[in-house]
């Protein structure tokens, strides 16, 4: 098959022109993305900053449903589904990487494009599309349930009706003043130093939920006295349990999916990585996702432990119910509210840039087509936002579908095409146990949370 040529030009920087095989046999693409850089006049982002970023596109909304997760699943099946979920998650990025030096291709539309031709590149730019979609709308969907409640803290008197309370009015605002502004920037590094305080948020949530676990006393029934809570002294709901399962278990590998999904994100910070290589951009891959391995496993440990089997699918809620006037839950959840702000903003550029390669792979750069795709992803996302009812059905749909083939079948299928190693090679055995594992955990996943649905 013939190579496609003709760099596609409507995110600047992300991607170069496909080579063919034998001019792309370079260990690494290092000279190849420092011209690019250097033509942009970019020395590149750092080390550090690409780690954050990276983290800011795998953490967000996923580590409040983490707890939940645990609840359905216990401690030592949950941790070692999420240990799996890591490692395969850093492997198939190894994938990625590796295919990008292959090709000298370094955007997963293009792979797509290069391994199946235009087909391949609409199904992978499609379920780019999706998934970004579906992450900001959870993003937004916790920012429109938790801001008015947060604001509320602040106010004595009765406020009931003020649009300062209103979670839809409050979103709209936000959107417009804060994450458009945000997704019009050109590059993706401009976001390093908003990540960077993303990070710091998240770690601050994790220690908060550690203090908290002693704050609340278990179990967990509530007792309306004089407008007070009280809480019961029984006992028997206060076990942790180390293996449970339940019908809710099917929401918890598309949950991890989705929790760990960034790899859209992963080759647009490959190419603004200063001095780009394979294993410099694998080991911002790896440190990224064993940080955030850390963070949502004591999140979700901590969480569990102070709700046990009263955990809400969205884990702020429980600290509201219980905690309702505590000012260090107040100001870690205003925290995880604005780190989620600015996770939105970056999760706009791969899903701006799946459309543009799909719609105008072959026009210029362009700051109104920019403004304008910006502005309708916007729009779509405040829209789902404003109407879906349950955060746990957006972590259960698009983890279970979309996040699964961007981190298991599309890397698992792409390497095998396009690889010319022996097909019993340790990568390619690799490929196919992603492949499998993705298609099977998947389907398996989307029937049972369908099944439940319809039981419902």
């Amino acid at each position: 098959m013939e190579v496609p040529r003709g760099s596609i030009t409507a995110e600047p920087g992300w991607y170069l022109t496909a080579q063919q095989p034998e001019e792309a046999e370079a260990e690494e693409l290092s000279p190849l993305l420092s011209d690019e850089l250097h033509r942009q006049g970019s020395p590149g982002v750092s080390f550090g900053f690409s780690v954050f970023n990276l983290m800011n596109a795998i953490m967000g909304s996923g580590i409040l449903g983490l707890a939940y997760v645990m609840a359905n699943t216990g401690i030592l099946a949950f941790g070692f589904l999420l240990l799996m979920i890591a490692l395969l998650a850093s492997y198939s990025v190894h994938l990625l990487l590796n295919m990008c030096i292959q090709t000298a291709v370094t955007s997963y539309e293009d792979l797509g494009l290069f391994a199946f031709g235009l087909p391949g590149k609409v199904v992978v730019a499609g379920t780019i599309i999706i998934q970004n979609i579906g992450a900001m709308s959870s993003y937004l969907l916790i920012i429109k349930t938790e801001l008015p409640a947060a604001i509320s803290e602040f106010l004595t008197g009765d406020h009931s009706g003020s649009w300062y309370l209103d979670g839809q009015t409050l979103l709209i605002i936000i959107c417009a003043g804060i994450v458009f502004p945000l997704a019009l920037l050109p590059k993706i590094g401009f976001l390093g130093y908003t990540s960077s305080l993303s990070f710091f948020f998240m770690v601050f949530f994790a220690l908060v939920v550690i203090i908290k676990k002693w704050s609340i006393p278990c179990p967990l029934t509530l007792n309306y006295i004089a407008e007070y809570f009280q809480i019961s002294n029984v006992t028997d709901d206060c076990k942790p349990k180390l293996f449970h399962f339940s019908k809710e278990s099917a929401f918890a590998i598309p949950t991890m999916a989705f929790s760990f999904l960034c790899h859209t994100s992963i080759l647009p910070i490959y190419c603004e990585l200063q001095s780009p290589s394979r294993k410099r951009m694998q080991n911002v891959t790896n440190t990224a996702i064993a940080l955030s391995f850390l963070i949502y496993f004591i999140s979700a440990l901590f969480g569990y432990l102070t709700f046990y089997d009263k955990v809400e699918s969205e884990l702020l809620q429980g600290y509201s119910k219980y905690l309702p006037h505590d000012a260090i839950v107040v100001t870690v959840k205003l925290c995880i509210l604005f780190s989620v702000l600015l996770t939105v903003p970056l999760i706009h550029f791969p899903a701006r840039k799946a459309l543009m390669m799909v719609f105008f792979s072959n026009f210029p750069f362009s700051w109104i087509r920019h403004s304008l795709i910006t502005l309708a992803l916007n729009v779509i996302i405040v829209l789902l936002a404003l109407y879906v009812p349950d955060i746990r059905n957006v972590f259960g749909v698009v983890g279970a579908s979309t996040s699964t083939c961007l981190i298991f079948i599309f890397p698992g299928i792409l390497h095998l095409k396009l690889s010319r190693e022996d097909f019993l090679s340790w990568k390619k055995l690799g490929a196919c146990i992603l492949l499998i594992f993705g298609i099977l955990v998947g389907n398996f996943s989307l029937t049972l949370i369908i099944f439940d649905w319809v039981n419902k």
